[in-house]
């Protein structure tokens, strides 16, 4: 891959993935496939039968006087031993999940020239396309998404949203809201189980950065060759997402092995952004995680990438570094950390850049 510097904040035009699987290919076309860079084979399934995905309540951990206590050191073991967690009784209805993967799907069902009314522009990582794009020899991810930034209100594109199907718009604003408040209940525990009860952290994300990606994954006639999207950790705080489908393909890295979140109705995946990474002092980790295909299948998700106020600083906790505990990661401004992020070398650590 390309080591100079590229701007991540647009992306180059590739062709669709959903067109191309329309097509009904019998082999892959070469830019997509990933099993030769050297590690064989990707191992789809199984993922590791013995690892499962933690689970967390968020009525025990809203519950002072019973299950708190103990739901807050599940908590903190889901946090710094995989840095992700499934969340179920979060607060927001199966209806509200339902409705918000349906419009996804009917978005995805239209004809692709409708669909390109709300294509990405020049300079831009919005709208329907593909993201992070940067070279013509670039290999690509076997999935079509929409991305779109939802709060604030004043940060939204609204030539970019969906005006067909009919629903889309009203419900996205709906979701984004509603994830907000689970956002920064998720937020305020995460503090409370690092034991810095910090409100600031929490009520940052009431002002916070809202971004909405929406994937389409079609199926694909060589899955094992392929990957949805390769193998990352997410710059965000953290990282809400909701599987559409009743059948795995998000994957993440635990003890060297690729481990398969099996989809739950009504559950949410949480996982663990560098930003909070950074603010737990490296106590919790930002973990790798990738997506795979499926050969008959179709599969959606809708991931909401969650930031604090621009107005935060990112750096530890004060009172994770104080008292002779050394600071692991540098204090950024909100503004920094996002520059950084942008301009870094694709095939560096974007958090090892963060250390001290």
């Amino acid at each position: 891959m390309n080591s100079t510097p590229a701007n991540l904040e647009s992306s180059l035009s590739v062709p669709s993935v959903q067109e191309l699987a329309f097509q009904r290919p019998e082999k892959v076309p070469a830019r997509y496939i990933r099993d030769q860079d050297g590690d064989g084979i990707i191992a789809t399934y199984p993922s590791h039968p013995s690892l499962r995905v933690p689970f967390i309540d968020m009525a025990k951990l809203v519950n002072a006087d019973t299950h708190q206590k103990e739901e807050l050191r599940k908590l903190h073991l889901a946090c710094k031993d995989w840095g992700v967690f499934q969340l179920v009784n979060h607060g927001l209805s199966n209806s509200s999940l339902k409705n918000m993967g349906n419009q996804v799907k009917r978005f995805f069902e239209l004809p692709l020239q409708e669909k390109k009314r709300w294509a990405q522009r020049p300079g831009t990582l919005e709208g329907y396309g593909q993201a992070f794009v940067t070279s013509e020899d670039q290999k690509l991810d076997w999935n079509d998404m929409i991305f779109l930034k939802c709060l604030p209100i004043q940060n939204r594109k609204l030539d970019l949203w969906p005006q067909n199907p009919p629903e889309f718009r009203e419900t996205l604003e709906r979701y984004s809201e509603e994830i907000r408040e689970v956002t920064m209940s998720v937020v305020k525990f995460l503090t409370m189980s690092l034991g810095i009860q910090d409100k600031e952290i929490s009520e940052s994300f009431r002002e916070g950065l809202y971004d909405i990606r929406m994937n389409c994954y079609p199926p694909c006639p060589e899955p094992e060759r392929v990957l949805g999207i390769a193998p990352h950790a997410d710059n965000s705080g953290i990282t809400l997402l909701l599987d559409c489908a009743d059948f795995p393909g998000l994957q993440f890295l635990k003890d060297k092995k690729w481990v398969n979140v099996e989809p739950i109705e009504g559950a949410i995946v949480v996982n663990i952004g560098q930003i909070i990474e950074v603010m737990s002092n490296g106590i919790y980790k930002a973990p790798e995680h990738r997506a795979v295909v499926n050969k008959l299948k179709e599969r959606f998700s809708i991931v909401t990438f969650c930031y604090p106020s621009p107005h935060m600083d990112i750096g530890p906790a004060d009172k994770l570094t104080g008292e002779g505990k050394v600071a692991v990661f540098k204090k950024l401004t909100h503004a920094e950390y996002f520059r950084k992020f942008f301009n870094r070398d694709l095939d560096e650590s974007f958090i090892d850049s963060l250390r001290v």
